[in-house]
C-alpha cells in the first residue's frame, strides 16, 4: 500500500504561544484534512508485524513531557497531546508537563511510573530531560542522555557516522558570532568554494528544518547564515539532489526498520510549512525505489541508529542520489509522534497502530528499570 498523508497545520515559530503547562487535548486531525490513499501492487518491505512485547501493568501513571524554549515547541505539544490520548486509550493515567522550572518538583512528587519524553529541540533532544529522569530514578522512553545529545549535535553525529563508514554529505561549520564581520563572509565563501552550490545552510542543533536555507548563488550566503545563526553555530553541507526517504526504527535487541517512506513536498523545500501545513507534503510507502535500494536504506538507517547508541526508536533521514548512492543526513532520536507524523505513518504501514507504538515505548522503559511485571 502507498499512503499520501497530509500534515497537520501548526503555528509557525514566529507565532508561537508563550510557554505554558499543557492541558490534554483531543487528537487534532480535522475532518476537513483527509489522508489521500494510493495503491501499488508491491507490499512494503518488512511489513510483517513485529514480535509481541510483554505488556506493562494497566493503570500506570505516566508523565508526558513536552514544550521547552525550542522553536519546535508547538510540534512538541502536539506530539504530547496525541501520545497522551493514545496512552489513555490503553487505560493509563497521563499528566502532561511542560519543560519549565516546575518540572523537577512535579516529576519528583508526582508518583509517576514512567516519563514519556515528547520534547523536540532544546532540553529534550539534547539530553537534558533524560538527565533529570536519571537523577530522579524515573524510567523514561527513548534513547539515553549521551545518544540523544549526539543526535542533536549534527556535527558530532556526522563525525561518528563517517567513522563508521556511513556516507553523509561533506560539511563545514561557521561560527554564529565573530569580532570582525569580514570573518563570516570569508568563512561562508570558503564553505561554498569547498562544497559548491547549491549549498545547504542550517543550524548545527535543532530540527523541523527551522533556520535551514538552500543557497544557489554567492549573494545568498550571508542571508542564509543570518537565518541559521539566530539558532547558534551554523552548519554548511553539500547539497545532494535525489529521492528523500526516511526510515523509522522501533524496538531493541534487535531494533527493526519500518518500511521506507518517501517524502513528496509541494514546496521547493521540505521546510517547517511543508511539514506542518495540511496538503503541503505527502508520504509514499514504500518509497518508489527498487527493492534492493529500499533494503539498503533500511540497512543504513539501522547502522546509523546503532552507531549513535540509540534505543527504542529513531527516524533516519536519507537521500538517494541519481546514481543510487545513499547519504544519511540526520538521525532524529525523538521524531514527531503525532498520528500524521512520519514514523507513526510508517508504523501503520507495518501493521503497528499508534497506541501500540506508544505502549511499546513505555514497556521498553519499564523493562530497563526492572518495573515490568511478567
Amino acid at each position: 500500500a502507498v499512503r499520501a498523508s497530509c500534515s497537520t497545520a501548526l503555528q509557525p515559530p514566529s507565532a508561537q504561544a508563550p510557554l505554558r503547562r499543557c492541558a490534554p487535548s483531543p487528537l487534532q486531525r480535522r475532518a476537513d484534512e483527509p489522508a489521500h490513499r494510493l495503491r501499488l501492487r508491491e507490499p512494503p518491505f518488512d511489513a510483517a508485524p513485529h514480535p509481541p512485547v510483554r505488556s506493562a501493568p494497566m493503570s500506570l501513571r505516566i508523565a508526558v513531557v513536552c514544550g521547552g524554549p525550542s522553536p519546535e515547541v508547538e510540534v512538541s505539544r502536539l506530539s504530547a497531546s496525541q501520545v497522551a490520548a493514545a496512552l489513555r486509550s490503553r487505560g493509563h493515567g497521563c499528566t502532561t508537563l511542560e519543560v519549565d522550572a516546575e518540572l523537577w518538583p512535579a516529576l519528583q512528587a508526582g508518583g509517576f511510573d514512567c516519563v514519556f519524553i515528547a520534547v523536540h529541540g532544546r532540553f529534550g533532544e539534547d539530553g537534558t530531560v533524560q538527565g533529570v529522569c536519571e537523577l530522579l530514578g524515573l524510567p523514561y522512553t527513548g534513547s539515553g542522555l549521551l545518544a540523544t545529545a549526539l543526535c542533536f549535535d549534527k556535527v558530532a553525529a556526522k563525525r561518528l557516522l563517517a567513522a563508521e563508514g556511513i556516507a553523509t554529505p561533506r560539511w563545514r561549520t561557521v561560527p554564529a558570532v565573530a569580532a570582525d564581520p569580514g570573518e563570516i563572509e570569508q568563512a561562508m565563501a570558503g564553505a561554498a568554494a569547498e562544497l559548491g552550490f547549491p549549498l545547504v545552510v542550517k543550524p548545527r542543533h535543532g530540527g523541523s528544518t527551522i533556520g535551514l536555507s538552500i543557497v544557489r548563488a554567492a549573494d545568498g550566503l550571508l542571508p542564509a547564515w543570518e537565518t541559521a545563526a539566530a539558532h547558534g553555530e551554523v552548519l554548511c553541507e553539500r547539497f545532494v539532489a535525489g529521492t528523500e526517504v526516511t526510515v523509522g526504527i522501533l524496538g531493541d535487541n534487535p531494533p527493526r526498520a519500518l518500511p521506507t517512506l518517501e517524502i513528496i513536498s509541494e514546496r521547493p523545500l521540505y521546510d517547517y510549512a511543508a511539514k506542518y501545513t495540511a496538503g503541503q507534503s505527502h508520504h509514499v510507502i514504500p518509497a518508489r525505489l527498487p527493492e534492493e535500494v529500499r533494503r539498503a536504506c533500511q540497512d543504513a538507517a539501522l547502522r546509523a541508529h546503532l552507531a549513535l547508541g540509540c534505543r527504542d526508536l529513531s527516524r533516519v533521514d536519507v537521500i538517494v542520489d541519481g546514481d543510487g548512492r545513499l547519504w544519511v543526513l540526520e538521525v532524529n532520536s525523538i521524531p514527531g509522534l503525532t498520528e500524521l507524523s512520519l514514523l507513526p505513518d510508517a508504523a501503520r504501514a507495518a501493521g503497528i497502530a499508534f497506541p501500540e507504538v506508544c505502549q511499546g515505548l513505555v514497556d521498553a522503559a519499564l523493562a530497563r528499570s526492572g518495573s515490568l511485571r511478567p
